[in-house]
């Protein structure tokens, strides 16, 4: 019984990992120049500020590298004159401390994987591949699910869902700004990040989805080589592979 609860416990953990690990991975290409451009073209960020091409670009590409690269200083200026106020350069290091903190979670979730895929190569543990796939799957699956409720959520209540998330992470307060006077608010305009959103939910669903549909090739591939998880009272059982067949992977 030992063994069933901790194997349970095992798969909960691999599958919150994994989708830790996909949102991780699905927001990587959102946060380059090219895709904030053509979202910002969209948006008419220019319009919006005032600036032109080029100094938009600037600004926005100062502003994009400290917050993935650093330092967080986010200082940028123009003809002498910085771009943001002291409350919107606050609110983007509370962003860049969000965004760090996430990674490193991401970080840690991947070698909790790993160490699981490990663990179960090792064997006698009663923790086996089919259950780390199965921990896979369930959690791919899971995150799907999760990012469809939440988007039908937002596809009628984007602007009480944004509130309600900078509510969350940003409990102090600084992220309410006019967007007559504000210019990150006008660099990023709301058009911006409902589409960008829609971007990144649709990623993630790919990636859950191409996860889950792996794992259960995985998995399948796995039964038919006799690998099995562990039995009712708690002991693993073992590989059972036909003459001439070669080991699973």
């Amino acid at each position: 019984m030992a063994v069933v609860n901790a194997t349970r416990i095992g798969g909960i953990a691999v599958g919150l990992a994994t989708a830790l690990v996909l949102v991780a991975v699905a927001i990587v290409p959102f946060l380059s120049p090219a895709w904030i451009a053509f979202e910002q073209d969209r948006a008419q960020a220019a319009a919006w500020t005032g600036f032109s091409t080029v100094e938009l670009r600037a600004v926005t590409d100062a502003i994009l590298a400290d917050l993935v690269l650093g330092p967080p200083d986010f200082d940028v200026d123009l003809a002498g004159t910085p771009v943001l106020t002291p409350d919107e350069r606050s609110h983007m290091r509370d962003v860049r401390s969000i965004f760090a903190a996430f990674y490193g979670a991401s970080t840690l979730a991947v070698i909790a994987i790993a160490a699981a895929f490990a663990l179960a190569r090792r064997g006698g543990s009663g923790w086996t591949r089919t259950d780390a796939w199965r921990g896979v799957r369930r959690g791919a699956i899971g995150l799907g699910l999760g990012v469809v409720a939440v988007g039908a959520v937002a596809a009628v209540a984007f602007d009480v869902a944004f509130e309600v998330f900078h509510r969350v992470f940003f409990p102090g307060g600084n992220w309410a700004f006019d967007p007559r006077t504000s210019r990150l608010v006008q660099l990023f305009p709301f058009d911006f990040w409902f589409e960008t959103t829609i971007a990144v939910g649709v990623t993630i669903l790919v990636l859950a989805g191409l996860t889950a549909w792996q794992c259960s090739r995985r998995l399948a591939r796995l039964g038919r080589h006799g690998v099995a998880g562990p039995t009712a009272d708690g002991n693993a059982a073992g590989l059972a592979t036909a003459p001439g067949a070669e080991p699973v992977p």
